[in-house]
């Protein structure tokens, strides 16, 4: 039986953790976390975010675990579900479901984010009815020369004691007066070094992240992802994981989190404020030169769905299916969308919108 190579720490850890470095760079991410929480409230309609930029990091946290797809494979596939779908995508997809399961779950338990609904974010992703570690053997080897970098606990008595420990730290906000920022940072170290599932455990872990910074108000609605940020740094997220594990030392990996928040918040909110602005301009372009079919829903409509059908309108206006399709038509034929054809359906895209979250344009 392998042997683990790292012995997980209790909760909070020893040694110097809110370092002056470590609190600088914390400063400066709740900072910038402040000011997206703020601009996102701007947004008519939350859900608009949280559809949208789920699927984006979706998409990105899979890339890590090299599940990768394209942006419009996975529109279309979220667009017509009912159409065959490469595995990659679907799986995209699931991560995505998995992550407003997770927010719905915590709302509904009063902000606690249990094990349980760890459990069934797995289990939805993966789509199995499987749940924590049992069986020993898991190693985590280097993709390039397939050596065995980290051997997490193996029974599955102790993977469950330490989820239990985790699970208490993630909820328990009066055990220690850590900076909120610093805990996730931790909570995400001890989560993949529990490593408590077969499969999936950095798409999980990730979501962690985001529902944390809701539960603790330091957002509203989680629209925070970090994925962009390790895939362009992903060297030393793993190395730095690593590092802690064979020192001992939490400041460095602590400020790659931190650091990944702060440039993260500028990132979304430059983002955020471009979906504002574009809002605004179609919101302008509707009421003067359609003002016949205008209405808020509408605009939220196209927004929310990058990629729409008629199906969209007909179910989420209460129009016919003919008006829907007349709706649609009307504002491609101005220019406002872009009309495709997969097989039998047409389908409708927004195309400034859809390039915005393509090229991630900074504010102006």
């Amino acid at each position: 039986m392998l042997k683990p190579t790292y012995t997980i720490p209790d909760l909070p850890p020893k040694g110097a953790l809110e370092t002056p470095p470590v609190l600088r760079v914390a400063a400066r991410a709740h900072r910038h976390l402040a000011e997206l929480k703020g601009r996102a409230s701007s947004i008519p309609n939350q859900g608009i975010l949280i559809d949208t930029l789920s699927l984006q990091e979706a998409k990105a946290s899979s890339e890590i675990e090299n599940i990768v797809t394209t942006q419009d494979e996975l529109f279309q596939a979220s667009l017509f579900p009912e159409n065959p779908s490469s595995g990659a995508t679907k799986e995209v997809a699931l991560y995505r479901d998995a992550l407003k399961l997770g927010l719905e779950r915590m709302r509904q338990q009063q902000g606690l984010l249990t094990n349980g609904t760890i459990v069934a974010m797995f289990q939805m992703l993966k789509r199995t009815n499987g749940g924590f570690r049992e069986t020993p053997g898991t190693a985590l080897l280097n993709e390039a020369s397939g050596e065995i970098v980290y051997v997490p606990p193996q029974e599955g008595h102790t993977v469950r004691t330490m989820m239990g420990r985790l699970e208490t730290f993630i909820n328990d906000h009066a055990a220690c007066d850590l900076d909120p920022l610093v805990k996730m940072a931790i909570i995400h170290h001890q989560f993949e070094s529990i490593h408590p599932f077969p499969d999936g455990n950095g798409r999980i872990g990730r979501i962690i992240n985001a529902l944390y910074l809701t539960q603790q108000g330091l957002l509203d609605i989680p629209i925070l992802y970090m994925s962009r940020h390790i895939i362009t740094h992903k060297g030393d997220y793993y190395r730095l994981l690593q590092s802690v594990r064979e020192t001992g030392e939490w400041e460095a990996w602590l400020i790659y989190m931190l650091t990944a928040i702060a440039e993260t918040s500028i990132d979304t909110l430059n983002l955020v404020e471009n979906i504002r602005r574009l809002m605004a301009e179609y919101k302008q372009r509707l009421r003067r030169n359609h003002p016949k079919i205008y209405s808020q829903d509408l605009l939220n409509l196209l927004f929310r769905h990058p990629y729409t059908r008629i199906a969209h309108v007909e179910h989420e206006l209460g129009v016919t299916r003919q008006t829907a399709a007349r709706y649609l038509d009307e504002l491609a034929q101005a220019g406002l969308l872009s009309k495709h054809r997969l097989g039998k359906n047409n389908y409708y895209i927004n195309d400034p919108l859809a390039d915005l979250f393509m090229e991630r344009p900074a504010a102006g």
